[in-house]
């Protein structure tokens, strides 16, 4: 390598002949004490005469607001960039030079070598990028244009190799530098008269942090970037495109970080652990974490009181629970230079199926054969019970107090009322008194809720097996672990819950990808399978699922149509653990498709003055083959029809799309209706119908963008304006006989399917341009490879993943940048081992916002109405990915807000003594909550728990601004005939029509 390099001719011969023989010596070399680690990088001196740093010129005069915008964050990624390549050059030149030609030494070679791997290749990438970076900014007012230049720099494998070398290396680093500092006082010295004498005093750890931190920096200055870039700039695309790159490689690199801190953490439990069996699962490959924290365990008094805690370190395997002690960290001098990682000590290890977490007031729920003890509590005397049995310990004696305080508001109410009846005058015995006393128990119990909300939003409490008894009865010990914060209670809740769906025969093994040589996927990080269910009643088996819609996440809605001429609707709640029916509507001819419209706000109705709803709220469009679109109320409980729309020549209606105040539905003979809501917002106006004629072929398909409605037909899609009515048409399929069958759109992208061929198209939403092909019959031929062809039938993109359902039953998920860039395809992809018998008809994502106040630590409680309120969201195979949907919160039709319930955490107050806390009447009984009757329905974070829960009262919420420290539940539902798993020997357990529901983990 290094006579190639001096150019001689000798050296070049060998190594040509080494790269055709893949001879080792270009990837490995023997390492000594006196040379540099060599892979083939050639060693690039950049001379700053010769190419100077970026700088970018003075301001030209005219230019526009987001021109000006544009030169500011221009001039913050050159400085960002020139501060960088000066924290690396700092690295090398004041730590490793200095260390390296020591004398006496200070550590060896070997040992500086694997502190600074690969920081003189990753300066390498950027001084080249700087070049490269000069050359742009020095041309930039005739230009404008960087995109593209981070597409060049920053798509290469090198920078993904380097990068991913130290990222994987930089843990062992930290413990390579850590233990220098015990063992070798010189090298503590060194480290703490560096920092000393550098002017803004950042440690070597400080330094060494910033490549880690060097990407999601680029991102967001490229992301400032392209919200000052006007749409039909030229550097529009190539900005998505470099967003795209980029998020692709941090993404890369922050999974492989997690996967070696994980590594990290699992290796330094294991040695810290005295049984071999218990050490050796640590060790091996089996052993997944899921998730490990500090947290602190709390023993209550018999009053509540806390009598002590301490911190423990907690370890969610996806098998078994492991609680630790911490030891002391080491001597504070090394810990303000370089993260000192703890020392563990095992406290107790159960199995995960057998721990459970248990709310407040859930302790009289346990099973008779269990002994429970209290390990949560200490008391002198033998513990006390309430009269249902629940055990008072910490908090659940708040709940007992709050019995108390409302028993005797009861009374003074009463009290209140005979003092009315007295004929004499009393001093302090009187009317106003009593009512002050009234307040006074008003106020004491706020209090007491609010400390019942603020003890539950942070204590995570688990019921734990321990040793058997003497008579042989298992034992289980309740730990009460204190969390950071609310956002970490509930990350822990649900963790546990999906690890647990992970273990099902299911979910092991639930995927794998063909592109890794057919391996399995770990269960957790991959959609988990929760549960399935037959979509139609056993008289309607013959019926087949056409087409679906959510609610607001709080229905799902699946129409069903055969070859008769009849359809039918079904409705199913979603706020149980699994989908439950609700109502059937029969429809006069077959069901085509449904979309839901929202409610329109009052920006959406200005021009037509102040906001009045009519009480109609969010409804629901059914297109049916006889041409009709039929309106319901998507909150009536009656489901009656509003409104009915006809075409004249009652044209089957194939799709539906709304778009702001305008409704508009694709026919069989290519036409386009559009219909605009009534002034007020009323509901649509057959009159004021318009019409549009796209193609002589059927619309098969519609999507709403910005304004824009894509209408496909044939092999060619039509971009129509939603005022107007102007077209554009552009070709999307070389074949005249290839229609468009399926499009979903996420951020700068839209993803189509075509009726024949196992191929998917990426096209521009600006541009229009083509911009990837993937074959997707690769995944699943693997698996079946005497499957000939493949035909995509759904599509979805969901929180990152393209969803992909196709005519064999087959589900795969191909990975896509979440940002504003392209949705390109940027990894490998997966196929479920869980399908349909036949196509995938439908793929739907759910999605539940918590609301930001039960995120907080502490927040007065104001009566019921304040602890929560829930925004939805809503997917469709067809529609654009996660559209936000308001709440409006009707009731009865008279503009009231009403509370919804929320229910945010697993088994999270089942069992509490004392009424439910809901919204339902008063005269509606707690069995309701499990009738199977239609009845008025409440909102809910989909957790699909194992058990019902009870709902917390919360306040309507309407759609607000983008927020953020926002807790999302998405789950993903499917639909299609029947059910088997993809494995060898398996067969179909069901021929009806069936829905299959995935967990994602909570997105935090």
């Amino acid at each position: 390598m290094r006579a190639a390099r001096s150019g001689t001719k000798d050296g070049l011969e060998k190594t040509k002949i080494a790269v055709m023989r893949r001879v080792s010596f270009l990837h490995k070399k023997e390492h000594s004490d006196d040379t540099e680690d060599d892979t083939g990088y050639l060693d690039v001196m950049v001379s700053e005469a010769k190419h100077p740093p970026a700088q970018l010129g003075p301001m030209p005069e005219g230019l526009s607001s987001q021109q000006i915008v544009r030169r500011h964050i221009l001039s913050s990624i050159v400085q960002s960039e020139r501060s960088y390549l000066d924290s690396l050059k700092r690295i090398l030149q004041e730590y490793q030079r200095p260390l390296m030609e020591a004398e006496p030494r200070i550590l060896s070679v070997r040992k500086i070598r694997p502190i600074f791997f690969r920081l003189r290749e990753i300066m390498q990438c950027h001084s080249m990028f700087q070049i490269a970076l000069a050359s742009r900014v020095a041309e930039w007012d005739s230009c404008e244009k960087i995109g593209d230049l981070f597409v060049a720099s920053f798509s290469k494998s090198m920078v993904l190799d380097v990068y991913s070398d130290y990222v994987n290396n930089f843990t062992n680093a930290m413990a390579l530098i850590k233990k220098a500092c015990m063992s070798k006082p010189a090298f503590l010295e060194f480290l703490k008269k560096k920092q000393a004498s550098s002017a803004d005093r950042i440690t070597l750890y400080g330094l060494m942090v910033k490549p880690i931190q060097r990407f999601p920096q680029f991102i967001l200055l490229l992301q400032d970037m392209l919200k000052n870039t006007p749409t039909g700039h030229v550097d529009r695309l190539p900005l998505q495109l470099a967003l795209t790159e980029l998020e692709t490689l941090a993404e890369k690199l922050n999974e492989q970080k997690r996967v070696a801190d994980q590594v990290t953490e699992t290796q330094q439990l294991a040695r810290c652990v005295s049984d071999r069996s218990l050490s050796k699962l640590l060790n091996s490959e089996q052993s997944s974490l899921i998730l490990c924290e500090t947290l602190i365990e709390t023993v209550y008094g018999e009053r509540g009181q806390v009598l002590k805690s301490k911190e423990r370190k907690v370890f969610l395997f996806g098998d078994m629970l492991i609680c630790a002690n911490i030891n002391v960290k080491g001597p504070p001098d090394i810990s303000s230079l370089v993260p000192v990682g703890p020392k563990y000590t095992l406290k107790w290890s159960a199995p995960l199926q057998q721990v459970h977490v248990v709310e407040v007031g859930q302790e009289g729920a346990q099973t008779k054969d269990t002994l429970y003890q209290l390990g949560g509590i200490k008391r002198p005397g033998s513990s006390s019970r309430l009269g249902n049995g629940s055990i008072i310990l910490g908090p659940p004696r708040l709940y007992q107090e709050l019995q108390e305080l409302h028993h005797d508001l009861s009374v003074v109410e009463q009290v209140t009322l005979l003092v009315g009846t007295l004929q004499g005058t009393y001093q302090n015995l009187n009317t106003t008194v009593a009512q002050d006393w009234c307040l006074a128990l008003q106020r004491l119990i706020r209090i007491k809720e609010d400390q019942i909300q603020s003890a539950n939003k942070c204590r995570l409490r688990l019921q734990v097996p321990g040793r058997p008894d003497k008579s042989g009865r298992p034992v289980s010990f309740t730990v009460v672990f204190n969390t950071p914060s609310p956002v970490s209670k509930i990350s822990w809740v649900n963790r546990f819950h999906l690890a647990k769906i992970a273990l099902r025969d299911e979910n092991t093994p639930g995927w794998f990808s063909a592109e890794d040589d057919g391996k399995t996927k770990a269960p957790f990080w991959c959609p988990l399978l929760a549960c399935r269910m037959p979509v139609f009643t056993s008289k309607a088996q013959e019926w087949k699922v056409r087409d679906f819609h959510s609610v607001l996440a709080l229905f799902l809605q699946v129409a069903g149509g055969g070859d008769s001429t009849q359809g039918q609707v079904d409705i199913f709640s979603l706020n149980r653990s699994t989908p439950r029916p609700v109502k059937s509507l029969q429809m006069g001819a077959r069901v085509r498709c449904l979309e839901y419209v929202p409610e329109p706000t009052p920006s959406e109705n200005a021009e037509t003055g102040p906001h009045n709803s009519t009480g109609v709220g969010n409804t629901i469009c059914v297109g049916l083959d006889d041409g009709c679109i039929l309106v319901y109320g998507s909150m009536d409980t009656a489901a009656q029809c509003l409104v009915t729309l006809r075409n004249p020549e009652g044209c089957p209606v194939l799709c539906l799309k709304h778009s702001g105040n305008f409704v508009f539905a694709g026919l069989r003979d290519g036409t386009l209706m559009v219909y605009e809501r009534h002034p007020g917002g009323e509901l649509w106006n057959q009159d004021t119908c318009r019409k549009v004629t796209v193609g002589s072929d059927p619309i098969r398909t519609l999507l709403a963008l910005e304004g824009l409605v894509w209408a496909s037909c044939a092999n060619t899609v039509t971009v129509l304006d939603g005022f107007s009515l102007c077209t554009q048409r552009f070709e999307v399929h070389q074949d005249p006989l290839v229609s468009v069958a399926h499009m979903v759109r996420a951020v700068g992208g839209v993803w189509m399917a075509f009726s024949e061929g196992s191929s998917i198209r990426l096209f521009h939403t600006e541009t229009l341009e083509h911009l990837q092909e993937i074959n997707i019959s690769t995944p699943s031929s693997f698996y079946n490879p005497s499957q000939k062809s493949v035909r995509v039938t759904s599509l979805l993109i969901c929180q990152g993943l393209l969803w992909v359902g196709t005519a064999q039953g087959i589900i795969i998920t191909l990975p896509v940048p979440k940002l504003e860039g392209i949705p390109k395809i940027t990894g490998k992809g997966m196929m479920s081992l869980n399908a349909h018998c036949g196509p995938v008809d439908f793929l739907v994502a759910l999605s539940s916002t918590l609301s930001p106040d039960l995120l907080k630590r502490d927040s007065v409680v104001e009566g019921h109405d304040s602890a929560c309120g829930v925004d939805d969201r809503s997917d469709s195979s067809s529609q654009e990915s996660l559209q936000q949907a308001s709440i409006s919160g009707q009731v009865d039709g008279k503009g009231k807000g009403r509370g919804v319930l929320l229910q945010y955490r697993l088994r999270s107050t089942s069992g509490l003594p004392g009424r439910p806390l809901t919204m339902r009447a008063e005269e509606a009984s707690d069995s309701s909550l499990e009738s199977l009757e239609h009845s008025m329905e409440d909102g809910s974070i989909y957790e699909l728990s194992d058990d019902p829960d009870m709902w917390v009262r919360g306040r309507s919420c309407e759609r607000e601004g983008v927020r953020r420290d926002r807790v999302s539940s998405v789950a993903v539902i499917s639909g299609g005939k029947g059910f088997h798993r993809l494995r060898e020997g398996s067969v179909a357990t069901t021929a009806e029509s069936t829905l299959m529901i995935w967990q994602l983990p909570l997105k935090v």
